[in-house]
């Protein structure tokens, strides 16, 4: 496979548009309701895929109807989930959002079968044949923050595979644990919320998480940088997002686009990032394609709307340009 995904995956259950939540036994209408494949791992590598890319995912979920519609929803993807490991008993991820008129997306969650992942789940010897390995949500699959899965991810990135992560919550001591990754891994995606929570710099600037002062989020960035990755690229919604790496920080702007709903937006940017790294292109170019990506998916609702394939993600790319 080009690209192996482990770590969270999560059955989202969308409305649009959701103005208000109704009270008693009152009904809304709405336009569209919609189930789809998510998470840092799920979501990424459905995104993966239509970027034009082999994909295997890798991870746990329950053995309930959730599970079976996980399973079939990533298959028809194009999405390798034969190593998606069932758990007896449990309940895959799930999460409810209501999306906003403006695609902002409050959310009701369960973790689920996430929260046992270990290393024992993997699949290794096809970790060791892919090209690029993506992290997603370490800091809720916090079983993998071990030293063997750290010497495995040494032993990757010591073979020429590219080891990518991302993050998944917003939670100071869950973040504060996935630091400890950062050594072993050559790109970290985090949120600007995320990347303060984790150097201790800050925190939400009220508006959702994404936000936060500049001039921290650079501070923040560059403390991530000193634990070892080759570069920090945090994404800061509607603001685009900064990339840290030895050559310095640059601001990439997000592109103009219609947002109907930003669910799955970063897990897109991280599969436009990947793409663009294992074409050869640099790194503030690839974080380019990312923002394309990421364009792509807030036009449609859910995490796999929007893109399509390679091609038309980059034309939106140049028409900018």
């Amino acid at each position: 496979m080009t690209v192996a995904t482990v770590g969270v995956h999560i059955v989202d259950i969308l409305a649009r548009p959701v103005e208000r939540i109704p009270a008693g036994q009152d009904t809304v209408l709405v336009d569209q309701i919609r189930l789809t494949a998510a998470g840092a791992a799920a979501g990424t590598a459905v995104d993966l895929v239509k970027l034009g890319n082999d994909v295997v995912t890798m991870g746990a979920v329950g053995d309930d109807e959730l599970g079976d519609f996980l399973l079939a929803v990533l298959a028809k993807r194009g999405v390798d989930a034969s190593r998606l490991v069932r758990r007896a008993g449990e309940q895959t991820a799930a999460s409810i959002l209501p999306i906003r008129p403006d695609g902002g997306r409050p959310s009701f969650h369960v973790p689920g079968a996430n929260l046992g992942v270990t290393l024992a789940d993997l699949d290794v010897e096809v970790l060791r044949g892919a090209r690029a390995v993506h992290l997603g949500g370490v800091d809720v699959t916090f079983g993998l923050g071990e030293p063997a899965f750290f010497a495995l991810l040494d032993e990757l990135r010591a073979g020429g595979t590219i080891v990518t992560m991302d993050l998944l919550s917003e939670l100071p001591d869950l973040l504060g644990m996935a630091r400890a990754f950062l050594p072993h891994v050559d790109y970290v995606l985090p949120n600007a919320s995320q990347a303060l929570l984790m150097t201790g710099l800050g925190g939400d600037d009220g508006d959702g998480g994404n936000g936060g002062d500049g001039g921290d989020v650079a501070e923040a960035a560059l403390a991530l940088l000193a634990d070892g990755p080759r570069g920090v690229l945090v994404t800061l919604g509607g603001d685009g997002s900064l990339v840290a790496t030895a050559d310095g920080v640059e601001h990439l702007p997000a592109l103009k686009v219609e947002v109907s709903d930003t669910t799955g937006c970063g897990d897109a940017y991280c599969a436009g990032f990947i793409t663009g790294l294992l074409h050869g292109r640099d790194v503030p170019e690839a974080a380019r394609w990312g923002t394309a990506a990421a364009a792509r998916v807030a036009t449609g609702l859910g995490s796999d709307a929007g893109i399509t394939d390679l091609d038309s993600t980059l034309a939106l790319l140049k028409e900018i340009r």
